[in-house]
């Protein structure tokens, strides 16, 4: 499971696809309806929020909107809740970390989309998060 902390804007079709899916996944979690990926340590950032469900709904309404900016227009009505406002702090050590993984899956996968991206100036978040000061986050598995 990879709900990424960078704006779905950066993602190919194909990472657009598997962010949908997976969040859809994550939000199934987050409510208690699956038996596994409960202790999944993407899950820890929203599980750590006053609201998760709201959280997850904020992150996959953000999924959503890029699909209908590329055409696709994912299944709104498999959002489960109403969203939060409530933004969540990334480190831009994650955010490095991440950008860097993922330039590094598009310049084999989808190079193009890898061109269009390589020379962001500064990485945008996801909507829902807060870019702050820090390393890559505790929960990241580093490789």
């Amino acid at each position: 499971m990879r709900l990424w902390s960078l704006h779905p804007g950066y993602l190919d079709s194909q990472g657009l696809v598997a962010l949908w899916r997976e969040a859809l996944l994550a939000q199934k979690v987050l409510a208690g309806k699956t038996l596994g990926y409960k202790k999944h340590p993407q899950l820890e950032r929203f599980q750590l929020q006053p609201h998760p469900q709201k959280a997850i709904a904020s992150y996959l309404f953000s999924v959503w909107k890029e699909s209908c900016l590329r055409g696709y227009c994912f299944d709104k009505t498999k959002i489960g809740s109403k969203g939060t406002d409530r933004k969540i702090a990334v480190t831009k050590g994650q955010l490095c970390y991440e950008f860097k993984w993922l330039c590094s899956k598009l310049k084999k996968r989808s190079p193009r989309q890898y061109r269009a991206i390589i020379s962001a100036k500064k990485v945008r978040t996801h909507p829902l998060f807060r870019a702050v000061p820090g390393s890559v986050a505790g929960w990241e598995r580093v490789k």
